[in-house]
């Protein structure tokens, strides 16, 4: 009974800001950070290696964002790196990594529920156009500042599979493959303030009576770490255009159908003259 008053009370509110929300706009910088567990062969791997290999795995998903937003749209995006952001080595250790939940140029209009996401998979530009998802929030009465903003709580549950690939070679005869795919229920928690009355949130997240300044969904945790509301200079959100047009779904397939591909490759070419190669392909 206290989920649906709270949630209520929220709704109304939101009603009654949506015409102020009108008048919002502005640029969110945000930073994300991965927890990285990998347990390798202790036969193979000692404890030094493992944490440097975990620590270099880690560094590879911290990564900074801007959201550009007004009261219906937005514009996700990664700040540009000097570092190759799919190859981390150290040591005579390389890893390489493929991601499906990373994004080049991500919009979202929340007026009209849908998104576009201009991404490069494999050296092809694919222009992945869909339905933005409704996660079934719950609104609770937990707050905590974040900066000057004060934030509420919400939660919803999702189910995600995960596909771990580690691909080495340290002989002539080849190299070994092992995939393990993993299902599991997952709470992503979302920390988002009404006194910016907009629904948008970084990555997919949305839909929320205010702007989400933190997500956490287990293993990673995107924080925003600064606003600039109504710039001076004004916002430029285009909608990107580039690129193959395909649904989500064919996304994912294409996705699959190309690390199944690499993985194939990695068992059967030997990977001579490279003693220490990892793939791992992180899905969320």
């Amino acid at each position: 009974m206290k989920n649906i008053l709270l949630s209520f009370i929220f709704s109304l509110f939101f009603t009654l800001s949506s015409g102020i929300a009108q008048g919002f706009s502005g640029i969110a910088t945000y930073k994300s950070q991965r927890k990285m567990d990998i347990k390798l062969d202790s036969t193979q791997f000692n404890d030094e290696m493992q944490a440097q290999m975990n620590a270099m795995l880690q560094k590879q998903f911290e990564k900074e964002f801007t959201l550009k937003f007004t009261a219906d749209e937005s514009l996700y995006k990664e700040v540009e790196s000097l570092d190759n952001p799919n190859v981390a080595g150290g040591n005579g250790m390389q890893i390489m990594v493929a991601s499906s939940s990373g994004s080049d140029v991500l919009y979202k209009n929340v007026s009209e529920n849908r998104f576009v996401n201009q991404n490069e998979l494999f050296g092809k530009q694919f222009l992945i156009k869909d339905t933005l998802d409704e996660p079934d929030w719950t609104l609770e009465k937990e707050t905590k500042n974040i900066g000057e903003y004060t934030c509420f709580k919400a939660t919803y549950t999702r189910t995600i599979t995960s596909r771990n690939i580690v691909s080495s070679s340290n002989s002539d005869k080849g190299s070994d493959s092992k995939t393990e795919e993993t299902t599991e229920e997952i709470t992503v928690t979302a920390w988002y303030t009404p006194q910016i009355p907009v629904k948008h949130g970084p990555g997919r997240y949305s839909g929320l009576p205010g702007l989400i300044l933190e997500i956490n969904d287990g293993s990673e945790t995107i924080l925003c770490s600064r606003i600039v509301l109504n710039p001076k200079e004004g916002l430029d959100i285009k909608e990107p255009t580039g690129g193959k047009k395909v649904s989500q779904t064919e996304y994912d397939e294409i996705m699959d159908k190309k690390m199944k591909e690499m993985e194939e490759r990695y068992k059967g070419d030997g990977r001579k003259g490279d003693d220490n190669s990892f793939r791992i392909e992180i899905r969320g």
